[in-house]
C-alpha cells in the first residue's frame, strides 16, 4: 500500500485505462467468443433488469454515503461508498457481459423521441460514466492508503464531490435511459 500512497495519480490512471479499454473493448464487440462463456438465455435477459435494481440501490447508498459525511459519521460514509463501488462493479460486469454477447439494445421507441430524448440522455449519461471511472478511482484509493486524520489534507473531499455528484447523476440517467428501453415502450 505505501507504492501507491506515493504514486495514487499514476496508478489511478493505469487502472482507469485498463478499466474503460474493457468497456470499450466490451461495447465494440472486441472481446473474442471463447472467452465469454454464455449464460442460458433468461440469465443474459434478466441483467437489464437486475441492473435496474443494482442502479437504483446505488444512488440511495451514494445519497447516504454524501449525508453521512456532511453529518461527520466517516465510518458511515466508508460503508455507503464501498457499498456503491461494489454495486458499479457488479452493474458493469453484467451489463459488459451482455454488450459483448448481444450488443447494444436498439430503442424501441418512435424515431423523434430516440433522437430528441434517448440519444441525448444516454450520450450524457455515458459521457459521465466514462469521467467517472478516473474519479472514483482516484477518490477510493486516497481513502484506502490514508487515514481518515490524513484525508482533509488530500484532494480526497474535493475530487469525492464531484465524483459522487457525477456519479449519482449518472446511475438516475442510466435509470432513465432503462425506464425508456424496457419500460415506457
Amino acid at each position: 500500500m505505501t507504492v501507491i500512497r506515493r504514486h495514487v495519480c499514476a496508478v489511478s490512471g493505469v487502472l482507469s485505462v485498463v478499466a474503460l479499454a474493457l468497456v470499450f473493448a466490451a461495447a465494440l464487440r472486441a472481446i473474442p467468443d471463447w472467452l465469454l462463456p454464455r449464460a442460458p438465455e433468461f440469465v443474459v435477459q434478466a441483467i437489464p433488469h437486475v441492473n435496474a435494481v443494482l442502479s437504483v440501490t446505488a444512488i440511495c447508498t451514494i445519497v447516504l454515503g454524501v449525508r453521512a459525511i456532511r453529518r461527520g459519521n466517516v465510518e458511515r460514509h466508508r460503508r455507503m461508498m464501498l457499498s456503491t463501488t461494489g454495486l458499479f462493479a457488479a452493474f458493469l460486469a453484467a451489463y459488459l457481459y451482455r454488450v459483448a454477447l448481444e450488443g447494444p439494445t436498439d430503442f424501441p421507441g418512435p424515431a423523434t423521441v430516440e433522437q430528441f430524448v434517448y440519444y441525448p440522455v444516454l450520450g450524457i449519461h455515458i459521457l459521465l460514466a466514462i469521467v467517472c471511472v478516473p474519479l472514483v478511482i482516484y477518490t477510493l484509493l486516497l481513502a484506502l492508503t490514508h487515514s481518515v486524520a490524513e484525508l482533509p489534507e488530500t484532494r480526497h473531499p474535493t475530487v469525492g464531490r464531484a465524483a459522487a455528484a457525477l456519479w449519482l447523476v449518472s446511475f438516475v440517467l442510466g435509470t432513465v435511459v432503462y425506464l425508456m428501453l424496457y419500460v415506457v415502450y
